[in-house]
């Protein structure tokens, strides 16, 4: 084991948590198992070869570079939605997915095979979250007779969804991940717990999505950032465990590190449907109750202490969807167009695009394929019943497959140019909709399944029709996307969409077929059925009962155990694939997907020591709510931008460009993906909205990976200036692995989200938080200074959460809170990045 080891004064910290936690007390955890998605498991899988490579150079043993802590990687192979109107459109798909990323995979095959302890699930099998819950997730470990809770850190921050299964869970970046493996406990301060209390039931007609949104809002403004929330009150008996697992997927977007759901008889019923043994469930049950952990809600129920208190009253929850950019901007729908023209009117932010009065009913006419047709600001071009929040939810797929019956059979139809898909989180989800005999119906509107896997959640929309792509364009249309999903940050889903709004699946259908998101549901028609009566909203809505009866006869215990057999099996694509042996990988110099990365580079076994940074330049200035996704997008790569013009370079054609996402494993491509987004605000740039820069001694505007290779190639350091919630969305490590190969030293922020903080760490980047109150603008700082910042050249001198001067050239001077949290997290600091740490530890240990 390696240094950092559990000691009982750690255990006394907890046990003593309502004094404790409020201190700031540093803990160390090791989790029961590490998850990996495929986009972030490549990278992590590149840095465990990588870190094989460094050992053996220091003379170390390469094989001690192995997962002491079983690791489940999930290929969800991330379906692009190109093949989307079709019956056939899984099996295209799968096979275009194979053909562009076969080396990716193959990979990843070679990993499960060089590394022990690794799990790799292929791909076609479903996305990772859904995969956890239904047939993972273990609720209780039982090891050689040892049992103990389940517990699982993954690199990907829904990994939140395995929480509404009561195990305890929550997304890292891989870096952090990566060390955890090998052995390394997680450092990381005892936070506080929120209790929310739920009270009473949900009225008819309201589903799990709009309750997650309600909940979303809630502890966004309640401020939960680093935090537990610990769900309870008699409402939980009324929540099915997808309900659960829904409001537990979105902790990151309510900025929460896990929303918990304690295990009780409908934990049970859950793993009995989902196929667990009846030997596994009584095991878990005994262990759970003989430890106090199990709920059970026919015994009094003690009040129990937590840090502070919500309560939600279920039958207060109404229908609603949030949006334009952001997932905690709820709308109740009864609002929407109301909101929508407000979004229209207000000047460009969260809640407004500026579209000047005169231009806001205008229509685009356009002819797609050979029939004339129109587009207004807030058309629906894309609709997507995506996974992961959502499409483990029997009740809100069924439910969506009901509204599509009842649209059919009254003869609604939904636009032709409207991009729809369905993208189930597993093959379950396929077994029940087609047990239910309404998957037909949902095919007959254009929601033909198109893969397992992240969809148009992560930006894999694929293209939109070039008739209306060119139409929203030449005309500045507002279009919009309706998806089922977590994210709507601007760019995420598509380039064209600036309006983005998530919805429960059954709503994604019914604004598919209004085909605007300006309308009021209460008041005007969806369309006009075949006998030319005007349909209603209220039409085609299933009630709560309906739904019910429809789940009660069509999800089946033997779907789950008959899609999770066929798992280990893998499908004849996978089984293909031929990959080389060895434990150490041979790097390919010409590979555009799979490259070694440089951080380890002239890496000796001393330490590098804590760095400050001097005279460094502003390369970019922020304001709030930067994303990961701003920092590091997982879409589409531009035709203009710098990774387009490196793999073109490299003899890759435009149509086999693929994601950035697919391209993780390529640290070349992802450092020139860094700040790449085309909705990227930047100061420096005073309105212009792009992935661009100014380079401040000479003025020149250019690319931020142009101009940070100019600052680097002078040997000139750079930092980065932002305003709140620095980092926020997905537990992206690129975002600080991007930055860093961009030569960036240090972020200044007001606040940065969880876990980005700690992945900068990770890297070696310093994190700094302005004093509150204060930021960039009430400094009056420009970015056009340069900054100097004075950290102690040793490590014992730096305390956790200090404050340091930052001086510049301009004469002012401020201070600022280092987030260094822990201890540990300065020993990475000292070592310049966890995985030089973990590296230089295991070799002492063998020495």
């Amino acid at each position: 084991m390696i240094q950092g080891s559990v000691k009982s004064k750690d255990v006394e910290k907890i046990i003593d948590w309502e004094n404790t936690s409020p201190k700031q007390v540093e803990i160390p955890f090791k989790p029961a198992r590490v998850l990996l998605q495929d986009f972030t498991g490549v990278p992590a899988v590149v840095d465990l070869a990588c870190m094989r490579d460094a050992m053996n150079k220091l003379g170390g043993d390469s094989n001690k570079i192995n997962p002491l802590v079983p690791v489940d990687l999930v290929i969800d192979h991330s379906v692009q939605v190109d093949v989307a109107r079709s019956e056939n459109a899984v099996q295209a798909n799968m096979e275009l997915e194979f053909q562009r990323n076969k080396e990716r995979f193959a990979f990843l095959k070679w990993g499960s095979s060089a590394f022990d302890n690794m799990l790799v699930v292929p791909p076609g099998s479903g996305i990772v979250h859904q995969v956890n819950l239904e047939y993972l997730g273990r609720v209780v470990f039982n090891t050689n007779g040892v049992l103990y809770p389940d517990s699982v850190v993954g690199t990907d921050s829904h990994t939140t969804m395995i929480d509404g299964l009561g195990v305890a869970g929550w997304g890292v970046g891989g870096i952090e991940a990566e060390a955890a493996m090998l052995g390394q406990p997680m450092s990381m301060v005892l936070p506080g717990v929120v209790g929310f209390k739920l009270l009473g039931k949900l009225r008819d007609g309201v589903t799990a999505t709009d309750l997650v949104l309600t909940v979303t809002q809630m502890l966004r403004k309640h401020g939960v950032v680093g935090k537990f929330v610990e769900f309870y009150g008699e409402g939980m008996s009324e929540l099915s465990l997808a309900d659960r697992a829904t409001i537990a997927n979105m902790s990151p977007e309510y900025g929460a590190t896990m929303g918990f759901f304690p295990v009780d008889h409908v934990t049970l019923q859950y793993l009995q449907l989902t196929g667990r043994s009846e030997e596994t469930i009584a095991m878990i049950e005994s262990y759970l109750r003989a430890n106090k952990m199990f709920v059970d809600y026919n015994e009094p129920q003690i009040e129990k202490v937590y840090s502070s208190y919500l309560q939600l009253k279920l039958e207060e929850v109404e229908p609603c969807i949030s949006g334009p950019k952001r997932p905690h901007d709820r709308v109740p729908l009864k609002e929407m167009k109301a909101d929508w023209q407000a979004c229209l009117d207000n000047r460009v932010g969260f809640k407004g695009f500026a579209i000047p009065k005169e231009s806001q009913d205008k229509a685009a006419k356009f002819s797609f394929h050979g029939t004339p047709a129109e587009l207004r600001h807030g058309d629906v071009v894309i609709a997507a019943i995506t996974s992961c929040t959502n499409t483990s939810n029997p009740s809100v797929m069924l439910g969506a497959a009901l509204v599509a019956k009842k649209a059919c059979e009254l003869g609604l139809e939904v636009k032709p140019w409207i991009k729809t898909s369905l993208a189930p989180g597993s093959g379950v989800v396929t077994k029940y909709l087609q047990k239910s005999g309404l998957q037909k119906y949902l095919n007959q509107l254009g929601f033909h399944i198109v893969g397992y896997g992240c969809t148009t959640c992560i930006g894999n929309s694929g293209d939109i029709d070039e008739s209306v792509a060119s139409a929203i364009s030449e005309n500045d249309m507002v279009a919009a996307a309706v998806l089922s999903g977590n994210r709507n940050f601007e760019g995420r889903v598509h380039p064209l969409t600036r309006a983005n709004y998530l919805a429960s699946p059954p709503l994604v259908v019914a604004y598919a077929l209004a085909g605007t998101v300006d309308i009021d549901f209460e008041t005007e028609p969806i369309g006009t059925g075949k006998d030319g009566k005007k349909i209603f909203f209220r039409d085609i809505w299933p009630s709560s009962e309906e739904v019910a009866n429809v789940v009660q006869s069509s999800v089946l215990p033997d779907m789950f155990k008959a899609t999770y057999e066929a798992i280990t099996k893998g499908n004849p694509m996978w089984n293909q694939l031929s990959v080389p042996s060895g434990s150490l990988y041979a790097w390919s110099p010409t590979s555009t997907y799979i490259h070694e990365p440089p951080y380890f580079k002239d890496m000796t076994m001393s330490p590098p020591g804590p760095h400050g940074v001097k005279d460094a330049y502003c390369l970019l200035n922020f304001g709030d709510s930067i994303t990961t996704d701003h920092i590091s997008p997982a879409g589409s790569i531009h035709k203009d931008s710098p990774a387009a013009k490196f793999l073109l370079e490299h003899g890759v054609d435009r149509r086999d460009f693929n994601s950035y996402g697919s391209r993780r494993g390529n640290d070349e491509i992802m450092a020139r993906g860094t700040f790449a987004n085309i909705r990227l605000v930047n100061k420096l740039l005073k309105g212009e909205v792009g992935p661009k820069t100014i380079h401040i001694p000479t003025g020149e505007k250019l690319s931020v990976y142009d101009a940070a290779m100019r600052y680097k190639t002078a040997g000139q350091d750079t930092i980065i200036l932002a305003g709140a919630e620095y980092g926020s969305g997905s537990s992206r490590d690129w975002a600080a692995k991007g930055p860093m190969l961009l030569g960036v030293k240090a972020v200044i922020a007001k606040s940065f989200e969880r876990i980005h903080r700690s992945n900068l760490v990770g890297m070696g980047i310093i994190p700094l938080c302005f004093k509150s109150g204060e930021d960039a603008d009430t400094l009056g700082l420009t970015g056009h200074e340069r900054y100097t910042i004075d950290l102690p050249s040793c490590v014992s001198e730096i305390r956790p959460g200090q404050d340091v001067t930052v001086a510049t050239d301009s004469g002012r001077s401020f201070t600022c809170t280092v987030r260094f949290d822990t201890e540990v997290e300065l020993a990475y600091f000292n070592h310049g990045g966890i995985l030089q740490y973990v590296i230089r530890n295991l070799i002492g240990a063998k020495q």
